[in-house]
């Protein structure tokens, strides 16, 4: 395979309502079928008039961008400071929801297209009828990455080709099948466009030319294939964010074990955890003998039948108001901690005859 990467210059200022078909196919007339067409999502935003204003400068600037990141995201990521990574409304998680203020007047913000696939669907049609090629179009936008620092492009849109090429079921040289191999051939795409683009080159477009081999499809879910599934996503929160919800969930725990033979190990663990932060003389006992633990349950009110662990909890002495209620906030972190193991609870009466203050029944 051989690839080259080729600038159209002559873009021009775009503004609201321009043709980009017309633009672009005037800049470049050397369009083959099968070449893919990278175009900065920013000219696609100006032709469509995703643009709102806002003041030039001041505090009055910043509230207006806010409310504007506010309308376009669904849910906030992570921040810090002004920085805020948040999910757009096409499911994007990026950046101040994809807003620009670069290559535009002062007094203007550019939003992400309505939506990206669309208008490469649209500008594909264009180029077609007007220049009689087939192309395939990626828009692109730049992002971030989680754990690397610097920026590249990705697609936010796609038509023409398919967003992801799928290896999984095929055999490697040394006789591997490929059970997890799927390639996001447009970002990479996007990214090999972007090296000859650029803010401050006003380059806009670019054409990869070699890449594509296979006859063109109209048929694709577009750069919606790249988004993942909320149920697949194990960063769906920042580290701060992350940590906030595990507070608030700690805080309405349910009270109720959860009928799973409850990992030993990792009773310890949480009870080890705890065990520095806890006022001294807090004792908290995990029972394993299965005798002892029947005969103590025998004698707990109310006992579930499906739990299958016990833990006593016994304050220190001398006990008063004060200390009763710390030992049920140190009661509280146990649980707590159990269930970021994974280990349910329920709070219970202490069996009789026991030095116990309360039971857990895991």
């Amino acid at each position: 395979m051989r690839l080259e990467i080729l600038p159209v210059p002559g873009i021009g200022h775009v503004t609201e309502g321009d043709d980009l078909a017309a633009l672009i196919g005037g800049a470049a007339p050397w369009l083959r079928d099968g070449d893919v067409l990278v175009v900065t999502s920013k000219i696609v935003s100006k032709a469509e008039g995703r643009l709102v204003d806002v003041p030039a400068d001041g505090p009055d600037r910043q509230a207006a961008r806010d409310e504007v990141l506010a309308a376009e995201s669904v849910r906030v990521v992570a921040a810090r400071g002004t920085t805020q990574i948040v999910q757009t409304r096409h499911g994007f998680v990026m950046a101040a929801a994809g807003i620009d203020a670069s290559n535009v007047d002062k007094t203007r913000l550019v939003l992400l297209p309505e939506d990206p696939d669309a208008s490469a669907r649209a500008l594909r049609a264009g180029l077609r009828e007007r220049n009689g090629v087939d192309v395939a179009v990626v828009i692109s936008d730049t992002m971030g990455r989680p754990w690397r620092n610097g920026l590249t492009d990705v697609a936010l849109g796609v038509a023409g080709m398919d967003a992801i090429r799928d290896h999984r079921g095929e055999v490697d040289p040394y006789g591997n099948e490929l059970v997890l191999t799927q390639m996001a051939v447009v970002d990479e795409l996007a990214a090999a466009g972007e090296l000859i683009k650029g803010k401050c080159d006003q380059l806009p477009v670019a054409v990869v030319r070699g890449y594509l081999s296979a006859p063109l499809t109209e048929n694709t879910d577009g750069a919606r294939a790249l988004i993942r599934d909320a149920s697949m996503d194990l960063f769906s929160l920042g580290t701060a964010e992350a940590k906030a919800a595990g507070l608030l969930a700690a805080a309405t725990l349910p009270d109720q074990p959860g009928g799973v033979a409850a990992d030993r190990a990792a009773v310890d663990r949480a009870i080890a955890i705890v065990a520095d932060v806890v006022a001294p003389g807090t004792v908290f006992t995990q029972v394993t003998d299965a005798d002892v633990r029947s005969g103590l349950v025998a004698t707990v009110p109310g006992w579930p039948t499906h739990a299958t662990g016990l833990v006593l909890c016994s304050p220190p002495t001398p006990v008063g108001p004060v200390q009763l209620v710390r030992f049920g906030t140190d009661v509280q972190r146990l649980r707590t901690a159990l269930a970021a193991e994974g280990v349910p609870t329920q709070l219970l009466p202490p069996p009789g005859g026991t030095t116990a203050a309360a039971t857990l029944a895991l």
